[in-house]
């Protein structure tokens, strides 16, 4: 999951290198904590949180067919 986030966290942001994601293993769901530089923040988030809504959507849809729920948090 963390490769998936990355793969498509990479292509939104200006400093791929910056990119940081934290898994957080829960009972019955993986939570994934994405960190981004500071001015990237707003082309993951995007417009009305649409950008995420999709990765949140693409990742709870791999991860549920997998069958480990996962949520996706984007930290500041």
């Amino acid at each position: 999951m963390k490769d998936l986030i990355e793969f498509m966290v990479k292509e939104l942001v200006d400093k791929p290198e910056q990119i940081s994601i934290t898994e957080i293993s829960g009972d019955k769901k993986t939570r994934y904590e994405l960190r981004v530089a500071h001015e990237d923040l707003g082309k993951v988030i995007g417009k009305r949180g649409r950008t995420a809504g999709a990765l949140r959507t693409i990742l709870n849809a791999v991860s549920t067919k997998q069958g480990n729920p996962a949520e996706l948090e984007i930290i500041e």
